[in-house]
């Protein structure tokens, strides 16, 4: 029996997370004693959706080794009154509390949020300077980037939000400007982008060579909409553009973000979640095609929760990508799960953690 579309997702149009039928598998941690940095996960409190530090304890007591997480921006507690642009000033103050509430050592090793990528509307051009300093002077030592709303794409069904953002900002000379000024404040940009939009995500990076360029989510395979049926057409047209993109040294990719209906999945239709064997299965051309390209120093995996929650669990979604490391040496494995993520977003200089020292240094 299929459940309806209104058991399915929330008000937003996030795949609705569904306790009772994530507990129906579940699976013991594999290489539990694997260090693992979560370099991408979100925190919010909406109608029909909570996510918030209890929450995050929750899911990573599961059995794997989850040392420290990076918080990725999502429009959260935003300021109700002063100036438009100044307003996601909220998110970051509320997630700086949450990081230093975990730093505390209250809640046990974890130092959730330790790496923060907050909102500034890059097209403000050279005007934003300022506005990165406020978040500087919020959560300097927790305060590594920012990222904006760009994933976009014309077919109405290639959509990852309920609003999608107005198509162009990527190609918008005020973007490139605005993204200059990220690193010379020691800043990286988070991109989160369709796979048809990479060659766009490209000349951003070669345009600004000095900018750390993180791609979230696999640089965003398609499978709905025009691209949906024709996976082995879709599957070529986006190896061909992560190669390209590869090219570039100063572009990063997260592995992860693939349990999300816009890249095709199902599994959220189905009686039972998916096991970690299945999803590796199912994911493996991606992600090998992925560390082949950009090499495991380039590489982290991700869990984008609890946006993945709605089809996998947390513990099942981390035995997926140690299935998929297999292959890998001890220090590709090490990069991989904890040493990129600690490098690129200096976790290793944050409050409370110091232990991530020896991750980077193996990265």
């Amino acid at each position: 029996m299929t459940p309806s579309d209104t058991a399915l997702f929330t008000p937003s149009r996030q795949i609705a997370v569904r306790p009772s039928w994530l507990a129906q598998v579940q699976e013991a941690a594999l290489d539990p004693g694997l260090p693992i940095v979560d370099p991408h996960h979100h925190l919010w409190d909406r109608e029909a959706e909570r996510y918030l530090l209890a929450d995050l304890l929750e899911d990573t007591a599961c059995g794997h080794d989850i040392r420290a997480t990076v918080f990725i921006q999502c429009g959260a507690m935003y300021r109700q009154d002063g100036p438009t642009e100044a307003r996601s000033l909220g998110e970051t103050e509320f997630v700086n509390g949450i990081a230093a509430a975990s730093a505390s050592g209250t809640y046990g090793r974890l130092r959730a949020c330790a790496g923060i990528i907050g909102f500034v509307d890059l097209t403000l051009g050279d005007r934003v300077t300022p506005l990165l300093e406020a978040h500087l002077a919020t959560a300097r030592d927790r305060f590594r980037g920012i990222r904006n709303r760009t994933a976009w794409h014309p077919a109405p069904a290639v959509r990852s939000n309920l609003l999608g953002p107005p198509p162009g900002p990527l190609e918008d000379p005020r973007f490139v400007e605005g993204a200059r000024c990220l690193a010379p404040l020691g800043l990286v940009l988070d991109v989160w982008a369709y796979q048809t939009q990479l060659p766009l995500v490209a000349a951003l990076a070669r345009a600004i060579p000095g900018l750390t360029v993180v791609v979230n989510h696999c640089g965003g395979p398609l499978g709905v909409g025009p691209f949906a049926g024709r996976r082995a057409e879709g599957f070529a047209a986006w190896r061909a553009e992560v190669l390209a993109l590869a090219e570039l040294p100063n572009t990063v990719m997260k592995l992860g973000g693939l349990a999300m209906e816009i890249g095709g999945s199902d599994h959220h239709r189905r009686d039972r979640p998916p096991g970690s064997e299945e999803l590796a299965a199912e994911w493996r051309p991606v992600v090998h095609t992925l560390i082949e390209a950009f090499g495991a120093g380039r590489c982290m995996f991700e869990s984008n929760f609890p946006v993945d929650k709605g089809m996998v669990g947390y513990g099942v979604l981390w035995n997926a990508f140690k299935r998929l490391a297999e292959g890998a040496g001890a220090a590709e494995r090490a990069a991989l799960f904890a040493g990129t993520a600690t490098r690129i977003y200096r976790l290793d200089e944050a409050p409370g953690c110091d232990g991530l020292r020896a991750l980077a240094a193996g990265a």
